[in-house]
């Protein structure tokens, strides 16, 4: 028995050697870098607090708490609570049909509409990759693989909860679980109960700006005390877990912040460049100012919390920033090739683009919704001409198929002015093809628009 006890032992601390020497080589900032684009700043504030965790330089009496800030633009992955189904509907309106004399309408009002209906058309089942890869800047997927840095068992080591779901009172049963003598005590709170399971996990936060002032009095008892007790009175201690709060406060705030420095450093590498000094140095790294974050951001966070002890128990508070140009061509190259390995896999064609297109995507980032906006750009403005050239049979298989920016609207490229930005609906926007390469020439596709949705009509 004792000769057992001592191998185990051994074990384990041969176990433990090789963990510290694989996240020697190999340290968290690296691996998160392989699945975010920018945000050097989190990536590194993250990783240092993380560190000093792994090597028990922290407070054993209190979790780490960190707040992510930046916009986020659309919530959660699409197709969650769907099976990964995204659905198309169609509404239609309709008048309330005639009834005879003396008869009740089955509507409330005279003279009044239906209300519009929503039919079912089809659906289109989401790829995993979506699934994992639309976070807007990369906050809970910078969540995620923290989690599964630190734990193997990924589905227990890290636990997310959509705090728009706990933003009534009542609801905070179902935070912690129902008391003794009403519906639900058995099961427990979807906290705790998972916490029980992995006290150490990574918890995930979602919109924590949303949740009910209750909902945040008890995860001040959790981040300050570093236990919970739930419905049915049992504390569950959860010192070494970390917990990750997300929100949208002062997001507009941050983001305009952080264009106006990223605005004035690019004017002084200008400046410096037309006065030929030799230390310019270009680029697109920015820092926010702490007189900005105690001046600006400290205000409307106390102003929406309502407590400085809640925000005091914070440990770090991480911003996301927009994407500067070059970021938004690695995003714009990662979206191409990932619908180049489509093409390749499902019909045998080559996908290859000039560089002039990966600007032209990048024009169509939007701040307030993310890398997501460059994802929904590629489907308009690549994917739909893919889709369109197959299904009218244009496409043969095993063919190479380039996609370039037309040549009428090169010029357009050459003369863009991105310091006097257009008003919408006045951006006039360079147009891309598609051109199938025969033997070192191209010949472009005639690809018939299809009908705009407004041309459509729908019988009832």
């Amino acid at each position: 028995m004792r000769s057992w006890l001592q191998k185990t032992k051994r074990f384990r601390e041969e176990q433990r050697k090789r963990e510290i020497e694989e996240r020697r080589r190999f340290p968290l900032e690296q691996r998160l870098r392989e699945h975010i684009i920018g945000q050097e700043s989190a990536i590194a504030t993250v990783g240092a607090a993380i560190r000093r965790k792994e090597n028990g330089w922290y407070d054993e009496e209190h979790p780490l708490v960190f707040l992510f800030l930046g916009s986020s633009g659309i919530g959660g992955p699409c197709g969650e609570g769907t099976g990964g189904l995204h659905f198309v509907t169609v509404q239609v309106s309709q008048e309330p049909t005639e009834e005879p004399e003396g008869k009740q309408k089955p509507c409330p009002g005279r003279g009044a509409r239906w209300p519009p209906i929503l039919l079912l058309v089809g659906f289109v089942p989401l790829d995993p990759y979506w699934l994992t890869h639309m976070g807007t800047k990369g906050k809970t997927e910078l969540a995620k693989q923290t989690a599964k840095y630190l734990h193997k068992d990924v589905k227990k080591g890290f636990i997310r909860l959509d705090m728009s779901e706990f933003q009534e009172r009542h609801e905070v049963a179902k935070f912690i679980g129902s008391p003794p003598g009403y519906v639900g005590h058995e099961e427990g709170g979807q906290l705790t109960k998972k916490l029980k399971q992995c006290p150490n996990a990574v918890v995930l936060f979602d919109e924590v700006d949303k949740a009910h002032p209750d909902v945040l009095t008890i995860m001040l008892q959790l981040f300050d005390e570093g236990r919970l007790t739930d419905g049915k009175g049992k504390t569950i201690d959860c010192k070494d877990a970390i917990f990750i709060m997300t929100s949208n406060v002062a997001s507009d705030e941050i983001a305009q912040h952080a264009l106006q420095l990223r605005q004035e450093a690019m004017e002084m590498s200008r400046k410096r460049i037309a006065e030929k000094l030799d230390d310019v140095q270009m680029t697109d790294k920015i820092t926010i100012s702490k007189q900005f974050k105690e001046k600006v951001i400290r205000p409307i966070l106390k102003a929406h919390f309502r407590r400085d002890e809640f925000l005091g128990r914070i440990n770090e508070i991480v911003y996301f920033l927009p994407f500067c140009h070059s970021e938004l061509i690695q995003l714009v190259n990662k979206e191409l090739s990932f619908w180049a390995k489509k093409a390749k896999a499902r019909h045998n064609i080559t996908l290859v683009w000039d560089r002039e297109v990966m600007d032209v995507l990048a024009d169509g980032y939007n701040l307030h919704y993310g890398a997501r906006s460059i994802k929904h750009e590629v489907e308009r403005r690549v994917v739909n001409q893919l889709a369109a050239a197959y299904e009218q049979e244009l496409l043969p298989r095993g063919c190479t198929l380039r996609i370039t920016v037309d040549d009428s609207d090169k010029r357009l490229l050459k003369t863009k002015d991105s310091s006097t930005p257009l008003k919408e609906g006045q951006r006039k926007g360079p147009t891309l093809r598609l051109e199938i390469v025969e033997d070192s020439k191209s010949r472009k596709l005639d690809i018939q628009a299809p009908l705009a949705p407004e041309e459509m009509s729908f019988p009832l």
